[in-house]
């Protein structure tokens, strides 16, 4: 009795399968990817380095954010919607005297509130517990606070430029080039962002659109 020989698989069609699912679980996959928070961090101090700065009472400003995702602002309840306007009245109080006088503030000037922005710090703190929606949605309002006083002195310095969220953007772009940050001063040459950048930048000079309301020199 003849031996029946064993029928060969078409390898080639199988292959065509295997690619074909292989795009197709590609395309329909869906990757997550982490997502965080945009944020300068400061430099890293050495631990023998570190101090806690000295800050008047009147210059801090406290938020919290508890458990139950209630917004304290200065141990009192306060909706989310009211907080940039407190914010705004906090930095551009410009309660200081004499060296710590504020010229282009223009808030209410209580001595019991801020001497100036440089010397404003808000502080934003919240419990463990509290949901990470509530946290981001009160520090866009703080960070929303910060530009609109920014975009304020802009109006005022340089109204042909763009808005001053546009303006921070293209400051901080990687392919930003280094000629269009730094401006010299010393030559008087440049003109609109570079100098708008470069001249109160290289020059250690404080302009308002940019320093006067980051709390720093």
């Amino acid at each position: 009795m003849a031996r029946r020989s064993i029928p060969e698989v078409n390898a080639g069609s199988m292959a065509d399968i295997a690619f074909l699912l292989l795009i197709f679980f590609l395309v329909t996959t869906d990757i997550t990817s982490n997502a965080g928070i945009v944020a300068k961090l400061p430099p890293r101090v050495p631990k023998q380095e570190q101090q806690e700065p000295p800050i008047n009472e009147r210059n801090l400003f406290v938020v919290l954010v508890n458990k139950n995702n209630q917004l304290f602002v200065e141990d009192r309840l306060m909706d989310i919607k009211d907080l940039r306007k407190a914010a705004i009245e906090f930095l551009d109080n410009g309660g200081g005297k004499g060296e710590e006088a504020c010229s282009y503030c223009q808030g209410q000037h209580d001595p019991t509130s801020s001497d100036n922005p440089n010397k404003a710090v808000i502080s934003l703190q919240n419990d463990r517990e509290t949901n990470y929606e509530t946290y981001i949605t009160v520090q866009n309002e703080l960070v929303a606070a910060y530009n609109e006083l920014r975009e304020r002195e802009r109006q005022k310095l340089f109204k042909e430029e763009v808005p001053y969220t546009e303006m921070d953007a293209e400051f901080n772009a990687a392919k930003t080039s280094e000629k269009r940050k730094i401006y010299s001063c010393c030559t008087g040459s440049g003109s609109g962002s570079e100098k708008l950048w470069g001249d109160y930048k290289k020059c250690g000079v404080l302009w308002s659109g940019w320093d006067y309301y980051s709390g720093q020199k």
